[in-house]
């Protein structure tokens, strides 16, 4: 059996839109605020503090969106790996949704259907499917065991469910909070 392969997900910092309560999804050009800046530099001090333990991430991936290459670039600085991004690491799209304050979207949304998308956008299902495949491919041919993960909330919480087995409709509630890091391990086959 492989060694397990422990993935270090960092959520990337406050976003301007996250400020103003807007529905980012997989807007690209929206950047970190002064406090998001913050964050992602405490998140990439935990990562180099964890390099500094022998702990550390051997390899960083982000996705492609601003707010998270801008945070992965404080994580390059603190750790000296190169950041790989790929789109597979992106936020759940929420197509026409984009931009529309969040407090707007509680009646427009079915939260319960993980097979409901906005025009335009994808469902949970599909983001779901996306980060599985992504750490299907990870765990075939691990860059290193442990790896720096830039990426989002619901993506995030996408890979918990993966890891645990559970499909998209039992993705854990809870949202980690930007800037944080999240351990997870990824042991044995992923489904």
């Amino acid at each position: 059996m492989a060694s397990p392969l422990t993935l270090l997900l960092v959520r990337h910092g406050q976003s301007e839109w996250n400020a103003a309560g807007r529905m980012q999804g997989q807007t690209a050009h929206v950047p970190l605020t002064e406090l998001g800046h913050r964050q992602a530099a405490q998140a990439a001090a935990e990562l180099a503090a964890l390099v500094g333990q022998g702990r550390g991430p051997g390899a960083l991936f982000s996705s492609d969106l601003r707010r998270a290459l801008q945070t992965a670039a404080h994580c390059a600085a603190a750790t000296g790996l190169p950041v790989r991004t790929t789109p597979a690491l992106r936020e759940q799209g929420y197509g026409v949704l984009e931009g529309r304050p969040s407090r707007e979207l509680w009646d427009l949304v079915d939260w319960t259907d993980p097979h409901w998308a906005a025009e335009g956008g994808e469902s949970l299902a599909e983001l779901h499917t996306r980060v599985g495949s992504f750490l299907a491919e990870l765990r075939a041919d691990p860059p290193a065991e442990v790896v720096a993960v830039v990426t989002h909330g619901d993506t995030i919480r996408a890979a918990q469910a993966v890891a645990a087995g559970l499909g998209p409709a039992e993705m854990p509630a809870v949202t980690p909070h930007n800037g944080t890091v999240t351990v997870l391990e990824l042991a044995g086959v992923l489904r």
